[in-house]
């Protein structure tokens, strides 16, 4: 990935491009998680093939209805100080992803990061907190702007701190 102030490869602008697409936010959903678990399964947490595009975590929540755990595996965006950046854009489709009800009903989760489990705990971005964390986003990953441009709801955003250290 490219440094802020250095333009993206050309194929990483291919793939901005291509993740904008309406076609992408239809099939994208269901494709990329389940290639996700599989392959971080078969590599025992060290792989996510999405994080060839972006970094990339598994989250694991508790469900907000029925308390079972929930593995998902997301674009994150890694912060300076240990913490990530979870951006709830559900690739541009028009209801919030159900992790983001789970973070919000049970903030206590844990992520696997390149094969290390960590305990975290998630907090929705609120105001201006929201407001730097999403240009942020937005400068790491300029599509979320096409997401949000096409739905109604605001996108979700949590921060996930480590709980205690790994």
């Amino acid at each position: 990935m490219a440094s802020p102030t250095t333009r993206p490869g050309y194929g990483v602008r291919l793939i901005q491009k291509m993740s904008s697409g309406r076609a992408f936010a239809k099939v994208a959903p269901h494709i990329v998680p389940a290639l996700d678990r599989a392959v971080h399964r078969l590599t025992r947490g060290k792989v996510l093939l999405s994080a060839r595009m972006l970094p990339g975590v598994i989250l694991t929540t508790t469900g907000a209805r029925s308390g079972l755990p929930r593995r998902t595996p997301l674009a994150c965006m890694p912060e300076d100080g240990g913490t990530w950046l979870l951006i709830g854009s559900n690739f541009g489709r028009p209801g919030h992803p159900a992790w983001t009800a789970n973070l919000l009903a049970h903030p206590d989760a844990e992520i696997s990061w390149k094969g290390r489990d960590i305990a975290v705990r998630a907090r929705l971005l609120t105001g201006e907190e929201r407001e730097a964390a999403w240009a942020a986003a937005l400068r790491f990953w300029p599509p979320y702007a096409t997401y949000q441009a096409r739905v109604e709801r605001e996108i979700r955003l949590f921060r996930v701190t480590p709980t205690r250290s790994a």
